[in-house]
Parts: C-alpha cells; sequence; structure tokens
C-alpha cells in the first residue's frame, strides 16, 4: 500500500493511504452522513490501519448502527465521538492538559481528550477553571506547567487561553467553543479574541473544534 492509495466505494472516496502520508489514518465526520454510509466507510478504513479507528459528531442512533456492526465500538454521549477498536497504550513523551473554562464547554472538552486519549496521549483534564474565579485555574498552575501541550478551550470572551498562554511555555492550542449570550455570536468573539491573544505561543482552531485541536496536539507532544 502507498500513501497516494484510496477506495472509491460509489458514495465515497476512502482515504486508505492517510497514514502512510501523516502518520494518522482517515477520521470520519459523522455528521451528515448516514447510518450505513459511516459503517461501510468504517469498514474499509479498519482494512487499513491497526489503530482504532475515529468517528466524530456521531448521534446515539448512528452510533447504535455502528455498534451493531462493529462490537469494538467505543461511543460516547458527551463528545458524541465513536472509536472503533481498542485505544492504544500512550505513547506519547508527556502530558496533554485538557482546561476549560466552564462545564458548558465539557462536549468540546471531551471530544479534544478522548481524541487525544485514542491517538496514544495521557491526558489531564482540569475543567472549570475559567477567569471569572481565576483563583481555580492559578490552583491548577503547576499542574499546567509540567503538560508538553496545553489545550485551553472557553467560550464567551474566550480570555482563558490567553492567561494560560501567560503561564506556561509549552504550546497552548485555543479552541474558541460557542458558548455564549447573544454577543458572543456562536463562538465568533471567542475566536476573535483567541486569535488576537497577547501571549506568545498561542494557536486557535475553529470554534468548537475539539478534534483539530486534538490531533494538533497530540502531533506536538510526538514529536
Amino acid at each position: 500500500m502507498t500513501g497516494d492509495t484510496f477506495e472509491d466505494i460509489g458514495f465515497a472516496k476512502v482515504d486508505t493511504g492517510r497514514e502512510l502520508r501523516q502518520g494518522l489514518a482517515e477520521v470520519v465526520y459523522g455528521a451528515g452522513k448516514t447510518a450505513d454510509e459511516i459503517v461501510a466507510i468504517v469498514a474499509r478504513l479498519k482494512a487499513s490501519t491497526r489503530r482504532p479507528v475515529l468517528v466524530t459528531r456521531v448521534d446515539e442512533a448512528k452510533a447504535r448502527a455502528l455498534l451493531a456492526a462493529e462490537p469494538a465500538t467505543h461511543w460516547d454521549a458527551k463528545s458524541r465521538l465513536a472509536v472503533v477498536g481498542e485505544v492504544p497504550p500512550p505513547d506519547g513523551k508527556g502530558v496533554i492538559a485538557v482546561a476549560t473554562g466552564g462545564t458548558s464547554d465539557g462536549a468540546v472538552a471531551e471530544e479534544a481528550a478522548r481524541t487525544a486519549e485514542a491517538l496514544g496521549n495521557r491526558v489531564a483534564r482540569i475543567y472549570d477553571v475559567g477567569v471569572a474565579g481565576i483563583h481555580r485555574l492559578l490552583a491548577h498552575a503547576d499542574e499546567l506547567r509540567r503538560a508538553r501541550v496545553v489545550i485551553a478551550i472557553a467560550g464567551m470572551e474566550g480570555a482563558l487561553a490567553t492567561v494560560i498562554g501567560g503561564l506556561v511555555s509549552c504550546p497552548v492550542v485555543a479552541v474558541p467553543t460557542s458558548v455564549g449570550y447573544g454577543a458572543a455570536f456562536d463562538g465568533l468573539a471567542a475566536l476573535l479574541s483567541m486569535m488576537n491573544s497577547c501571549a506568545p505561543g498561542v494557536s486557535v482552531v475553529n470554534i468548537d473544534n475539539g478534534f483539530g485541536a486534538a490531533v494538533l496536539a497530540s502531533r506536538i507532544n510526538h514529536l
């Protein structure tokens, strides 16, 4: 198998060579696909990798169909992430810390944390440490500084990433969430705030993209 291979199954062209090119097999985005389409794509991907196959944004009905076809499926309702196959032992060099501003950011945080674990990383969950009560965050300062990467997840004004960026020497991956009242504009305010962070070493992924943050953090942790 070479890195430029794919399998045309009619409704999709499954990228079976992605793991050879990128080190990570194709991950299935479950939203917008039928249960039958997800099951068919996963079956092809399983044949091309020894790692677990990830399916993001999977609702309960699709998860049940996937479990019926693939009994080794583990689905989490909060993160809506399905992992087909056993999660490997951690082989990343350090710990990825996943921090959230509030409990309302939990779904995005669990998507990030569970994705990172499936990619072979140890994860420390540091939840509900938003800047409105900054003493909660400072109580975890030592744990954050020991991390090799921090994923900072927040909605509202998105200040958490900047504050963490000023406390740690490791890379910070900021994730704006769609949590907030009207002027938060479904996460746009947090996105712009994070992109304008005055703390160096902060990168930003798209709104609610816990998966993308985890992939970036995992690559850093495996360098």
